[in-house]
């Protein structure tokens, strides 16, 4: 597990917590924490769990695994199969299950494209083995003779 980046998403909490109009109260309040403790997480003096960011994502409105990129739990890779599904989940203009939809869709595409990347894999490694095969095999005057018997 990565090292948790605590400034570094108490910072982004109350960017997020500011965009939603919501005072450090109400935020509490909506994800069940102290209203003391949820300073301390903007301020970088206490690391959030991940059931803690959970309930300060919902609060949001965002998803959790957005939080869990910007306290370091998860990796690069992970965050660039989280990037869309996130951005979905804070559009505004857009209900949940609309957002689930669309979530649903695009993996769909992923695993779909995924699996034809696969298929050429293979497809050009077999492609590569044949071409080897085929320069492998005597060229000239003696080939044809070896091949027709004659």
């Amino acid at each position: 597990m990565a090292s948790l980046k605590v400034g570094t998403v108490g910072e982004y909490l109350r960017e997020q917590r500011r965009s939603a109009q919501l005072s450090l109260r109400q935020l509490a309040e909506a994800a069940g924490v102290s209203n003391p403790y949820l300073s301390q997480i903007e301020r970088g003096l206490r690391k959030p769990s991940a059931e803690i960011l959970q309930q300060l994502a919902k609060a949001l409105r965002i998803s959790a695994e957005t939080l869990y990129v910007q306290a370091g739990m998860l990796d690069a890779r992970e965050r660039d199969e989280l990037e869309v599904p996130a951005a979905i989940l804070t559009d505004p203009s857009i209900n949940e299950r609309q957002k689930q939809v669309l979530i649903q869709i695009y993996e769909s595409f992923r695993r779909e494209n995924a699996a034809a990347g696969e298929s050429r894999a293979a497809r050009d490694v077999a492609e590569a083995e044949a071409e080897a095969e085929e320069a492998d095999r005597p060229q000239g005057p003696a080939a044809v003779r070896e091949e027709t018997g004659k």
